[in-house]
């Protein structure tokens, strides 16, 4: 039995004998450049059409309670005055709520500030 043949190949591929310039694209619009309605005509954009109030968030409280029973409850409390409190468990998760409401009457940096229908 003999070993069975393949046809020689139709063409062969040649490969270039230096590095080569690739095709450069055609200069164009920048990425994420304003177009107007038409060639030539500008957007109307207002330049700082959003004011600063001068309100910042100040005391946070981060609750983390899963809807299912069994798995443990969290939450996070922090003021940018330094206060800082965790607590996991259903019972210490009420405490904290508590000292954050406490800490909303004591700290300096909140007694400023009006909440409610006067803010």
């Amino acid at each position: 039995m003999s070993a069975r043949r393949h046809p020689p190949l139709k063409s062969i591929t040649i490969t270039p004998g230096g590095p080569y310039a690739a095709p450069q694209p055609v200069d164009g619009p920048a990425v994420c450049e304003p177009k107007g309605v038409a060639v030539g005509v500008p957007l109307a954009v207002r330049p700082g059409s959003r004011r600063d109030d001068g309100r910042r968030p100040v005391a946070w409280l981060h609750i983390t309670a899963p809807a299912s029973w069994s798995v443990t409850p969290s939450a996070h409390s922090w003021c940018t005055c330094g206060y800082e409190r965790r607590a996991i468990g259903r019972a210490a998760v009420l405490q904290l709520v508590a000292a954050h409401a406490e800490h909303h009457t004591t700290c300096s940096l909140l007694d400023s500030i009006s909440e409610g229908r006067a803010a």
